[in-house]
């Protein structure tokens, strides 16, 4: 039986692409296949942009949780909370670091008994398994992207190296592009809106979680 090492698990809104401004369980994964989340070494890892905190188990919600069933259940608590009306099906956010580190089978069969719509977040360079029921792709230059279908291709500009004319082959429902988060978000985003204007097949996205003051 799996265990799960999680960073945090905590209700918010979707802050990103096309689900964005939806009612949320994120679960954080603790781990990344392409940086350790250390500062020492971030410099020389194959993603060095990384604007999150996915060392350790410490945040809200974090621990290792003994199976599926026991994040199932967290997340069902937290969704709960302060609904005024019940929908027909909440959405858990899988996030990392990158969740495909840990996330199987049993966690998947898991999120749907308890009504969960199942979305992920994942760098790209490994297969998402079956029953996903969403799934966003952010890739990053230098790495092997084997998970070429989905529903959003997320690309995070601007990245040198990166060639966004062969992603446009790729079998996903939506081409979106964000601003780099850094120091210069008035360059990044300049940047971006340069892009889609010169590539409209890509739409913008923006962090609107970060705008309204969301997680």
């Amino acid at each position: 039986m799996a265990s799960y090492a999680i960073k945090e698990m905590f209700l918010t809104l979707q802050g990103e692409g096309l689900q964005a401004g939806r009612r949320a369980v994120f679960i954080r994964f603790t781990g990344c296949n392409l940086w350790s989340g250390r500062e020492e070494d971030r410099a020389t890892a194959d993603c060095t942009f990384c604007d999150t905190d996915f060392v350790g188990m410490n945040g809200d919600n974090g621990g290792r949780y003994g199976d599926a069933a026991a994040v199932a259940a967290r997340a069902a608590e937290l969704w709960a909370a302060g609904l005024e009306q019940e929908a027909p099906r909440a959405l858990a956010v899988l996030t990392g670091g990158e969740p495909l580190l840990q996330v199987d089978a049993g966690l998947i069969d898991a999120l749907h008994a308890a009504r969960f719509d199942i979305a992920i977040e994942t760098n790209g360079t490994l297969p998402v398994p079956e029953g996903i029921d969403w799934i966003c792709v952010s890739p990053k230059a230098g790495t092997t992207i084997v998970q070429r279908t989905g529903n959003e291709l997320k690309l995070v500009w601007p990245q040198p190296g990166i060639d966004h004319r062969a992603m446009e082959g790729w079998d996903f429902d939506h081409l979106l592009v964000q601003p780099m988060d850094g120091s210069l978000p008035v360059d990044t985003q300049a940047a971006t809106i340069r892009f889609v204007m010169a590539n409209p097949r890509w739409r913008l996205s923006v962090q609107t979680h970060k705008v309204v003051g969301l997680r």
